[in-house]
This record gives structure tokens, C-alpha cells and sequence, in this order.
């Protein structure tokens, strides 16, 4: 008669999701002190599980020493819930959009430090921009970028600018951190952002941030047009494209 064994089980996974059960658990940012005390762990086994979770990008760490979940998990939670509906709610606006106004229209996610492009809607026209589904930009030469970091606080814009050097793609690239920093909290506050030939010469584009049922930016639509074709009154029909798809994906805005 045998005897039915319990599941093997790999102690440092079961480490790594108590500190990500820890983390989850506090609205701000938490030091190591408390994350190791709460998760019954000496301090340097916490901060070495804590180390290979940054390197994979599940948990953040500020330079004031203290940890948050990570983008890509954040990410993965997100697309439980979004990535499979996010294309057929975004996909009417942005062809009614493309038709309306004559370009090309983006949704792109965040991942680490870049967007990417997920999908778009391309108008039947010869000359429009070009952007290529599954391409990646840094986050500091788009608008919806910008826009992400902005939403993210001072403390995120300078360790993006500390871990990429704000490389300078033309003579209009944010590749200061003041400057940068600026911009971004500027349209974020706004409710917009431009990319003005930052990324391309040439090219211009209107970004605004799509929210999902958590009240977190989980996407980004875009413009993309030649800067000699780009109209400051579309603006308006980005952002209210991007609230209408945020509301379909339970974003309630606040009163407040």
C-alpha cells in the first residue's frame, strides 16, 4: 500500500512569492527592514531573493532603498484582465479615428524601459507614418512614454534616466534629466503628450494613456503624422478616444 507524498516543494520560489505577497500588501514603496521582518526572513536572504526579482523585473527598487512590485508584473497581472479584450476595444476607436483625421493611429504597452508597438490602424493614403507592430521606442522619445514616466513620479524619471543615459536620438530628444523630468510631469498633469521630431525628424505625434478597471495606465494610444500635418485640434479626439476605451476597460474616473 503506498503512501501518497507530499508535492516537492522549491523553498526560494516560496520565499520570492511571500516578499511579492509582502510587497503587494503596502500602498508605498517598503524598505527591506520591514519586508524581511513581515516575511519572517533575515534581511540577507530577503535581499538576495529580492536582487534576482529586480533583475527580472517583478519588483522595483528606488534610490531610497525601498521595493515595489515591478512593470512586468504589474504587466502580466494587467493582461489577465485586458490584453485579450484591450485590441477589440481600442480597435473601433482608432479606425474611426484613422478615418477621421487621416493618419496613423498606435496602441502601444509598456515594457521596462521602451513601448511597444501592439497594434495600429493605417490610413489608405501614400504618405503616412510607418510604424511597425511589435517595435520597440524608448520611453523618452514618445508621448505616451513620456506620459508613463510623468505618471510614475520624480523618483521613476530620474532612475530611467540613470539607467538608459537618455541617449539622443535627434536635435529634439528630451536628454537632460531637468528637462526631461519637466516635460513629463507637465503632460502628465495636462492629460497629453507630444513627441515633437524627438524620435524622428519629421515626425510629430499625440500621445494619451488608456486605464483599466485597477485605475492604472495599462496602454497607450498614439498619432503619428508628419510634423507639417499635425494639428493641435486633434488633441481633443485623442483624449476623448482614450477615455471612451478606458471606460470600456472599467475605469472609473475620479471626482476628486
Amino acid at each position: 500500500m503506498s503512501e501518497s507524498k507530499p508535492e516537492a516543494r522549491i523553498q526560494v520560489i516560496d520565499r520570492a512569492t511571500l516578499l511579492l505577497d509582502v510587497i503587494s500588501r503596502y500602498s508605498k514603496p517598503v524598505k527591506l527592514k520591514v519586508l524581511s521582518a513581515d516575511a519572517g526572513l533575515h534581511p540577507s536572504t530577503a535581499h538576495r531573493i529580492l536582487h534576482s526579482l529586480i533583475d527580472n523585473r517583478f519588483v522595483e527598487r528606488s534610490s531610497a532603498g525601498e521595493y515595489r512590485l515591478g512593470q512586468r508584473l504589474l504587466q502580466l497581472s494587467n493582461r489577465l484582465h485586458t490584453d485579450i479584450d484591450l485590441r477589440a476595444v481600442a480597435m473601433p476607436y482608432m479606425e474611426k479615428l484613422r478615418d477621421k483625421l487621416g493618419e496613423t493611429i498606435n496602441l502601444t504597452i509598456r515594457e521596462g524601459d521602451v513601448v511597444i508597438y501592439f497594434e495600429k490602424a493605417t490610413p489608405n493614403r501614400m504618405m503616412h507614418v510607418q510604424q511597425i507592430v511589435g517595435s520597440r521606442a524608448p520611453l523618452h522619445v514618445t508621448g505616451v512614454g513620456k506620459l508613463m514616466l510623468g505618471m510614475s513620479g520624480e523618483q521613476e524619471i530620474a532612475g530611467y534616466a540613470q539607467r538608459t543615459n537618455l541617449p539622443a536620438y535627434t536635435r529634439n530628444t528630451f536628454n537632460s534629466l531637468e528637462a526631461l523630468t519637466e516635460e513629463c510631469l507637465t503632460s502628465a498633469q495636462r492629460g497629453y503628450a507630444l513627441d515633437n521630431e524627438e524620435a524622428e525628424i519629421g515626425v510629430g505625434c499625440i500621445g494619451v494613456l488608456i486605464y483599466d478597471q485597477s485605475n492604472q495606465p495599462v496602454a497607450g494610444l498614439s498619432l503619428s503624422a508628419p510634423i507639417d500635418r499635425r494639428r493641435d485640434e486633434w488633441i481633443g479626439e485623442l483624449v476623448q478616444a482614450g477615455n471612451a476605451i478606458s471606460e470600456q476597460l472599467g475605469y472609473v474616473k475620479s471626482s476628486g
